[in-house]
């Protein structure tokens, strides 16, 4: 079996990613939390956050085709680069005590920018850095990575608020910097040599006068034609905004009902550290169980878990109630993000990875919106009640679709992928 570590190219990856990926944790667990500090509204919070998610779904497209176009760890660089700079911007504004919902919304709109135009190239610069029978077991260590950060930010993201909005600021500045050294480290290491891979050798002159629109379109027609991706579009959609509901809720309740961000953070550390050891079991799960029964498992999980955060109210028991659903996410995240990976080719990962994410996020600037309005006029458990309703629908989809059911293991990914190879030819960059 082909070792995963000694890929120090991979390693220089994930530093720079996991870098990146708690700078925005701590970001996204403070911006709620100064918003409703600053407003005392959690209409006007959910606003914030749906500006900024709407932004970020929309530049997402862009960038995949800049992910497309470019040399991709360049675009890591410099999205890095820009990063440190709204950092120290955010943090500058907070030492001067003008932090206001116009200014908030702004700082908020701008993050989420740099986020939708340069976080593709980072999504995609991995199927150009790890061989396709190491892709599974890399996806479960950035879901492990990714519920560490989960399990962390939450704390962390408290801490520092206690301090004040400008240490969140400096700390994720330096973030940033570490992001963007790591990444310019990645073509200077070992790894192999990976068939097919994007690289500033390889990308391809264009063929006609490059066109945005029409490069967003071909991502989306590519994934539309293969029978093995385009079932699971819908199911991303609604579970992300159930589950997002759900989640948001709670957060803006706790609030509201005057507990303190250390505490609204515990949350966040508890849903990671389960989070974390279904991610540590993911890398198992994936080479033994089929990626279609993980993710129905996981979503029958999250429905349920979901649901029974209406019984409870106190921090503690939310996560109680969360643990199982959060053991799931791991093996899940693991196994669709694997396969994925696998079945796109290096020339349409961009833009096919961006067309995938707009279905994921597409419908995510509703929860805050329905958090926020839901509080006011259904309450707490009416708008839980909402988002776990959307949950049990997308795990009925997902019983119901044969197609997604049968997705395998990670050693039949590539097999299971090239039966769709001709239903979706990738299409050329212009």
């Amino acid at each position: 079996m082909t070792s995963l570590w000694r890929n120090l190219r991979y390693v220089s990856w994930l530093v720079s990613d996991t870098s990146k990926g708690l700078a925005q944790t701590l970001f996204s667990f403070a911006i709620p939390l100064l918003a409703l500090i600053v407003t005392d509204d959690p209409a006007q919070a959910g606003i914030i956050g749906a500006v900024g998610m709407a932004i970020r779904v929309t530049l997402t497209l862009f960038g995949g085709v800049l992910a497309d176009r470019h040399r991709r760890i360049t675009l890591m660089v410099l999205g890095s680069a820009i990063g440190v700079a709204l950092s120290v911007g955010f943090t500058l504004l907070a030492l001067g005590d003008a932090l206001t919902f116009g200014i908030l919304l702004v700082v908020d709109a701008l993050l989420a920018a740099r986020t939708g135009l340069f976080d593709s190239a980072g999504e995609s610069a991995l199927k150009d850095i790890v061989s396709s029978d190491t892709m599974g077991r890399a996806q479960a260590a950035n879901s492990a990575r990714d519920s560490a950060l989960q399990l962390a930010g939450g704390p962390i993201g408290g801490a520092l608020l206690v301090v004040g909005g400008w240490l969140v600021g400096a700390v994720m500045a330096l973030c940033h910097l570490v992001a963007a050294l790591s990444a310019a480290l990645i073509p200077r290491l070992r790894g192999p040599e990976i068939e097919g891979a994007l690289t500033e050798e390889t990308i391809p002159e264009p063929v006609a006068k490059p066109n945005a629109l029409r490069e967003i379109r071909e991502g989306f027609s590519w994934l539309f034609s293969r029978p093995d991706l385009r079932g699971v579009l819908l199911i991303l959609t609604i579970i992300n905004l159930g589950i997002n509901t759900v989640m948001t809720t709670i957060v803006y309740s706790l609030q509201q009902a005057g507990e303190s961000p250390a505490v609204i953070g515990l949350i966040s550390a508890g849903l990671g550290g389960s989070m974390l050891v279904g991610a540590l079991l993911a890398s198992v799960a994936v080479t033994r169980i089929g990626a279609g029964r993980l993710m129905v498992i996981g979503l029958v999980a999250l429905t349920v878990g979901s649901a029974a955060t209406m019984l409870v109210q106190a921090p503690l028991w939310v996560v109680a109630v969360m643990v199982i659903p959060g053991l799931t996410l791991g093996p899940l995240n693991a196994a669709m993000g694997g396969y994925f990976m696998v079945a796109t080719p290096s020339s349409m990962m961009g833009r096919a990875s961006s067309a995938s994410n707009v279905f994921a996020m597409g419908a995510m600037p509703l929860a805050p919106l329905i958090a926020g309005f839901g509080l006011n006029w259904v309450g707490r458990s009416g708008s839980i009640l909402i988002g776990a309703g959307l949950c049990a629908l997308a795990a009925a989809l997902a019983v119901t679709n044969s197609g997604l059911r049968s997705l395998p293991a990670e050693a039949g990914w590539a097999a299971h992928a090239a039966q769709f190879a001709d239903a979706g030819s990738p299409a050329p960059v212009r």
